[in-house]
């Protein structure tokens, strides 16, 4: 009776993936093909297209994309703070941490619409001088079309991040804290995402030998 007892206990202890975890997981896996896909595009178009850059392209800030990435990286750490407070049954300390995470979320949106709206117009800039030189309108950039979409593209992820990690500043106690552990996983795969678009995308150099 003790030995029978005792092997469904150790069955439980063994099987550590819930059905949202594993859910978490498949829809990460095909979102992360999303992403495969636009830095494919970015790579083969930068490597082979005779346009990739023009004369009216504006050069990247990596400073402000470094603070950015910086930003990113300490809202994963927050991140994990909060799931481990709740699993230790603080629930304030919950709300703090996810809070945290929210706040380093939304500045790092607002650092990108503010690097957005400094590259639009730079390129406005650069187009109405390249016409006025040249009386032609400036060709386009195969560069400025992926840099758009791939920022863009990983900036709703983020959004959604934000959104979904405050709505599970609900109640939730250190055996009940699964939905806190899944939008972690989320949100760290955004993170991990956007390490890659910084390195490709304003840490390669400018020309690419070919």
């Amino acid at each position: 009776m003790e030995h029978a007892a005792a092997v469904p206990a150790t069955k439980s202890k063994g099987a550590p993936f819930t059905n949202g975890k594993l859910a978490m997981w498949l829809f990460l896996g095909s979102d992360a093909m999303g992403f495969m896909g636009l830095i494919g595009a970015y790579m083969v178009l930068r490597i082979t297209s005779p346009n990739w850059e023009t004369v009216y392209d504006p050069k990247l800030g990596i400073p402000l994309t470094a603070f950015m990435t910086f930003v990113l990286i300490c809202s994963s750490v927050t991140m994990v703070t909060a799931l481990d407070r709740i699993q230790k049954g603080n629930q304030k300390g919950l709300l703090l941490w996810l809070g945290m995470t929210i706040i380093g979320g939304v500045i790092f949106l607002g650092l990108q619409v503010y690097e957005w709206s400094l590259f639009i117009n730079s390129i406005q800039d650069l187009g109405a001088k390249y016409l006025a030189e040249t009386g032609k309108v400036a060709p386009f950039s195969n560069f400025q079309a992926t840099f758009f979409s791939c920022t863009g593209f990983h900036g709703l992820h983020v959004t959604i991040g934000v959104i979904w990690v405050r709505a599970y500043q609900g109640a939730y106690t250190a055996t009940n804290n699964s939905p806190v552990e899944l939008v972690g996983l989320y949100w760290h795969f955004v993170d991990l995402v956007w390490i890659v678009l910084f390195t490709i995308i304003y840490l390669f150099p400018d020309k690419v030998p070919g």
